[in-house]
């Protein structure tokens, strides 16, 4: 029965997203010849045709990428993938904690190399042809090396953790791990900053003193602590620009790609500086951050329950080992197979999200200008090639921004 579910469901997400993009093609191309008069006289039909162009490069490749991933999934669960891996590494290991790792870390290595081809395609043909990226061969394998070390030297010793608590706690298990999961999340973003990202690019301090004193002054009035600002070298691999908050506490940063300093001039940079402080001061993040910690213990809750039903192995094609712990299998089964029932989730949270960047609009054009803002959002639709023409309901489903036009019509009546 309940292999007759999880087929149900990973059909039935397989065939909306899929009909969903093909809306998307359809209505991006079909508008792919005339800017929307709102735009009319500020993006130009060329711009215009790059982003329809590029918006459909890229669903195209996302379809095909989805129905990989679905094979993937079969291959792993009811064709035996995932036990025939369990048992031939039952054969090697002896070592219980090992064993289970090492299950762990090859599933996630096979699923990398499998999405290795696509995420090379995204960016060395679809970004290459649309002047987008600025990576080289040597920078991506550096890259790629670089996030493995970091996954290896952070990701192990959790793995290593959850799996003996999930073997030696009892019942209790479910809130210990999640108690070390919300640790392990507090370490990365205090890591992240001055560790982590210092690996991949280098970060100068902003050296432009008229932005500097701007957005000091901004944050004064916003009541918003900084321990620095600093530009990242984003050009290095790509040419769309963006700008982030890390850091938490005292230790919050503002981060600026140089691609954004470069097209933006100091009104627009402190407009879209002050929509992102919409979302502190309006406590998106910490809402978002509840919101993740709570649906990270509602699924451990139903992975603890699940992981002692065995329907719950066998219908999806594995048979636990007897005498052995079975804890890697488990959270494997469960991490795959939870995005399949979940699908319908998707629209909900971006509907929140859309919601959100409303409310940080209206914060930005009550803080800065909403001349400004919207003259950073047109170059930046513009510099990174966002269709102004997406399909409404594939926009409902996924985006977690307001579509173009909606979003520059609030700013203009003042509704945002």
């Amino acid at each position: 029965m309940f292999t007759i579910l999880f087929i149900a469901f990973l059909l039935t997400d397989l065939l909306l997203r899929q009909w969903l993009s093909m809306r998307q093609l359809r209505h991006v191309l079909q508008h792919r010849d005339q800017v929307p008069e709102q735009f009319s006289g500020r993006i130009g039909l060329q711009s215009h045709r790059r982003a329809a162009d590029y918006t459909a490069a890229r669903t195209r490749l996302s379809i095909a990428e989805r129905f990989v991933e679905a094979a993937v999934l079969v291959a792993f669960t009811l064709l035996g993938g995932l036990q025939a891996l369990d048992l031939q590494l039952g054969r090697m290991f002896e070592g219980e904690m090992l064993r289970q790792l090492m299950l762990i870390g090859s599933v996630l290595l096979i699923m990398g190399v499998i999405g290795l081809p696509f995420t090379v395609w995204r960016k060395f043909v679809i970004d290459e042809r649309f002047g987008f990226n600025r990576m080289t061969p040597a920078l991506f394998v550096a890259d790629s090396i670089k996030t493995l070390f970091v996954v290896l030297l952070l990701g192990t010793p959790l793995a290593a953790a959850v799996l003996w608590i999930m073997g030696n706690t009892g019942t209790s298990w479910v809130w210990l791990a999640w108690v070390t999961w919300i640790v392990f999340k507090l370490l990365i973003l205090w890591l992240f900053p001055t560790f982590i990202a210092p690996m991949f690019n280098k970060f100068t301090p902003l050296d432009q003193p008229e932005l500097r004193e701007r957005i000091e002054a901004l944050a004064r009035r916003c009541e918003f602590s900084l321990k620095g600002l600093f530009v990242m070298d984003g050009s290095r691999r790509s040419a769309h620009g963006n700008a982030y908050f890390t850091g938490f506490g005292k230790s919050r940063r503002i981060v600026f790609f140089d691609t954004l300093l470069n097209r933006l001039n100091v009104d627009e940079v402190e407009a879209v500086l002050a929509h992102e402080l919409g979302h502190f001061k309006h406590k998106h993040i910490l809402k978002r951050t509840i919101t993740s910690a709570a649906m990270s213990l509602a699924f451990l809750l139903l992975l603890g329950w699940l992981s002692q039903q065995i329907w719950f192995y066998t219908g999806l094609g594995v048979i636990p080992q007897l005498g052995r712990p079975n804890d890697a299998l488990a959270l494997i089964l469960f991490f795959m197979v939870i995005p399949v029932f979940t699908f319908w989730v998707t629209p909900l949270f971006s509907w929140m999200s859309r919601k959100d960047e409303y409310e940080a609009d209206r914060f930005a054009v009550h803080h800065s200008s909403s001349t400004a803002l919207t003259s950073a959002l047109l170059k930046l639709y513009n510099d990174n090639a966002s269709t102004l023409t997406p399909d409404p309901l594939h926009s409902a489903f996924y985006d977690s921004h307001p579509p173009a036009v909606k979003r520059l019509q609030a700013l203009a009546h003042g509704t945002t």
